[in-house]
């Protein structure tokens, strides 16, 4: 036994080989258990009455009802059923809701351009691609694409056919181009609106940063996009689009709609564990202030970039109530910029250990909630960004390291 918590806190067990090895074994399985859902399907309808990609029928069917013109009835939950299930010629299909801003309309008609598989196979492949080149980019070494392209959130984003890499994608690329082309990160900060929630807190930071031009860029990206969907869609989108708001609260964040087991966020285990609506909500405001704090200070001060990074992919997806296990591909932007500072200053105690944790994660948080109630990936995240803030404290107190420096680990 005190091997084994020895091998946890100094990370010696994690050898490149063997991230190396169960990236492969992960990869594998990945690409045998997709092909195998695709084959046994009935025209992409799988074993189980669902569409293949799942959570993408409503981003096929929300193009085909813009392509006729008809594009705020996405946002009517009986008309986008209606829309999903003709997109199968009108076999029953369970409902899956539109809850984007109007302007990812634009990506819901260029994938409706084409027959639904294609459509498919052509927005995974694209935004996997981005998400990769992002990793790549923030970590240029030979096995950041292997292991990127095995995290177990990619395997999870690839079954729902969801946009975690989208998401990823751009807030890695944006924190990644931050420092030399802050207008561009403003950018890909703007578009990061599509997915709201998960940009409550870069205000904080960027504020905290002093990150005007970044700031502008972003504020301008998205009165553009906001903009433009208003000259090709029309103002009525967007009064359905703020009328379907309380359906998508009511049903489908407070009451559970989605599965308590699948929302990664304190507000879905304090209601997993039975407390009311406005008890989730102010623990998770509460948490939310404290992550808002964390990071201000963290931004604000002289810590090292790549954990004002991480901290604030963790923090993203702490913040909001509303995060599902598939959004947790940005938490491979959070572990990618701890790995950089680690390579280069040395792993403390335990902190090997605790990325590989956060690396699999996604695989186990499910189904660990839905056996156990214990909401494994909330956890994991809270520690990681306790975790980041140590190292920032203790780098800044000029404290070495008390783990090996591991040219061995990833």
């Amino acid at each position: 036994m005190t091997h084994f918590w020895q091998g946890l806190r100094s990370g010696q067990w994690l050898t490149a080989p063997r991230a190396r090895g169960y990236s492969l074994i992960l990869l594998g399985i990945c690409i045998i258990s997709v092909a195998g859902w695709v084959a046994v399907s009935n025209g992409l309808i799988d074993r189980n009455g669902k569409p293949v990609g799942t959570d993408f029928s409503n981003v096929y069917a929300a193009g085909t009802l813009t392509w006729q013109g008809r594009p705020a009835e996405a946002y009517v939950p009986a008309l986008q059923h209606a829309a999903e299930t003709a997109v199968f010629g009108g076999r029953e299909v369970p409902f899956y809701g539109w809850h984007y801003p109007p302007f990812f309309f634009a990506v819901a008609v260029l994938v409706a351009a084409v027959p639904y598989g294609w459509g498919l196979s052509i927005w995974l492949a694209a935004s996997l691609a981005a998400y990769l080149a992002a990793m790549r980019a923030i970590l240029p070494r030979p096995e950041t694409l292997l292991i990127a392209a095995a995290f177990p959130a990619v395997f999870v984003n690839i079954g729902h056919g969801q946009n975690g890499f989208l998401t990823a994608a751009l807030l890695g690329g944006s924190l990644h181009l931050l420092e030399r082309r802050p207008w561009l990160a403003g950018v890909l900060i703007g578009c990061l609106a599509y997915k709201p929630q998960f940009g409550v807190l870069i205000p904080f930071a960027m504020l905290a940063g002093g990150r005007w031009s970044t700031i502008g860029a972003a504020i301008a990206t998205v009165a553009a996009l906001i903009a433009l969907s208003f000259v090709m869609l029309g103002g009525s989108v967007w009064h359905a689009f703020a009328d379907s708001m309380n359906f998508t609260q009511t049903v489908v964040l407070e009451q559970g709609g989605t599965g308590w087991e699948k929302i990664q966020s304190v507000f879905s285990a304090v209601r997993m564990w039975g407390a009311g609506v406005q008890t989730a909500y102010a623990v998770q405001f509460a948490l939310a202030l404290m992550l808002a704090a964390s990071l201000a200070w963290l931004w604000h001060g002289d810590a090292a970039f790549e954990l004002k990074a991480s901290a604030l992919a963790t923090a993203s997806l702490l913040a909001t109530p509303y995060v599902l296990d598939y959004d947790l591909v940005v938490l491979a932007v959070a572990i990618v910029f701890f790995v950089r500072h680690g390579l280069s200053r040395g792993f403390r105690d335990y902190e090997i250990s605790l990325l590989a944790a956060a690396w699999i994660v996604p695989l186990l948080s499910r189904e660990v909630a839905g056996v156990s109630g214990i909401p494994l990936g909330l956890l994991v995240m809270l520690v990681l960004h306790v975790f980041t803030l140590r190292r920032a404290v203790l780098d800044r107190a000029g404290l070495t390291s008390g783990a090996h420096r591991i040219a061995q680990v990833i």
